[in-house]
């Protein structure tokens, strides 16, 4: 029996549920980039799309859907063992009307981030276009469920937020006018200044349990070895120090906001750890390849540019891959990474 079956089986255990659908929250509602965008992106004018093959070839029908990945992303696992039978949508998507919103709703867009700047130049839905739809969704969901069940679902809802990547990976490492101006520390607690007011507007609007994932460990993305690790052998360390410097500074931020927010629970998932742990250990988990991606080269794609059908070298089994492509871990990757997500987020849906 895997974790996230023991999980589910304890706080089965331990809470009445009484939501109709026999899932431990009634509705998962996900704000951030592309490791949790579920197809948002096939809507904007953008590069970063991931609505074509090979992207979705293990998923469900095998048919793309817009997830960075080529099966479930790690969210899509935690919706699996909290009950869910089906995913909340993409926002933008014809699918996110009726009583398709009762589940919740996805809002998150890849190359999305905690920099707004940065989101408007890549086309992606900004952190505060993401929070105005949401409140968009809320009128909805109060007519398809009325005032009072729709108070309900928006209180005892999962939110889930992740951010960051983008803003480090896509922006300030490859943007002189940010990196020669300011410190990776001084970018990381502008970052989470942003992540701060988000959550407190957040809360303003009735969320109440919270589920912020940490930065991965970005040194050891294959795209990031390719662009900056020159000569050095594995992940790129002076930019996993930067990932860990700003994973202190974004708990140290939770914790605060936990005592200042009445009734808001708040949990840092932890990714950095165990995806560390998958790249520098692979066999440990059944991979054989944690330093390139599956598709194409695995070592640059990361948009319809370079990672698509005609892509030469993509893998034929990416169960043995830990990344997807130059920036996305596998869907067997985020399995692991989901079991992880569910043991440190007990708290949130006990």
């Amino acid at each position: 029996m895997n974790i996230g079956a023991l999980v589910l089986l304890f706080a089965f255990f331990f809470l009445s549920c009484g939501y109709a659908q026999d899932t431990l929250v009634p509705a998962i509602i996900t704000f951030g980039d592309s490791a949790v965008d579920v197809g948002n992106n096939d809507y904007l004018p953008t590069l970063f799309k991931a609505d074509y093959p090979p992207y979705g070839r293990d998923f469900v029908n095998q048919q793309p859907t817009g997830r960075f990945c080529n099966g479930k992303l790690a969210t899509d696992f935690t919706a699996d063992t909290l009950g869910f039978k089906t995913y909340a949508p993409a926002y933008l998507s014809p699918q996110a009307s009726g009583k398709n919103l009762l589940i919740g709703a996805n809002f998150a867009s890849a190359a999305s981030g905690y920099d707004e700047k940065a989101a408007i130049l890549n086309h992606a839905i900004p952190l505060s276009q993401q929070l105005s739809y949401y409140k968009e969704y809320q009128g909805k969901l109060a007519k398809v469920a009325g005032s009072k069940k729709a108070a309900s679902i928006i209180k005892d809802a999962l939110y889930l937020l992740s951010a960051g990547s983008s803003d480090f990976v896509q922006n300030y490492y490859v943007n002189p006018w940010i990196n020669k101006a300011v410190t990776p520390d001084q970018y990381s607690s502008y970052l989470v200044g942003v992540f701060s007011s988000f959550v407190k507007d957040l809360y303003g609007l009735g969320a109440r349990r919270l589920g912020v994932t940490s930065l991965p460990p970005l040194g050891c993305l294959p795209a990031a070895r390719t662009l900056f690790g020159f000569h050095e052998n594995g992940c790129v360390s002076r930019i996993n120090t930067d990932a860990q410097g700003f994973n202190k500074k974004i708990n140290s931020a939770a914790a605060n906001l936990q005592k200042q927010l009445p009734g808001l629970k708040i949990a840092v998932f932890d990714i950095y750890k165990p995806l560390y742990d998958l790249v520098q250990s692979p066999s440990k988990s059944g991979f054989v390849e944690a330093n390139r991606g599956c598709c194409g080269t695995g070592t640059v794609e990361t948009t319809s540019l370079l990672c698509n059908p005609k892509s030469p070298g993509t893998c034929s089994n990416a169960t043995q891959y830990v990344f997807w492509d130059s920036v996305h871990p596998s869907q067997a990757a985020n399995q692991v990474l989901a079991d992880a997500l569910i043991v440190q987020g007990i708290a949130l849906i006990t």
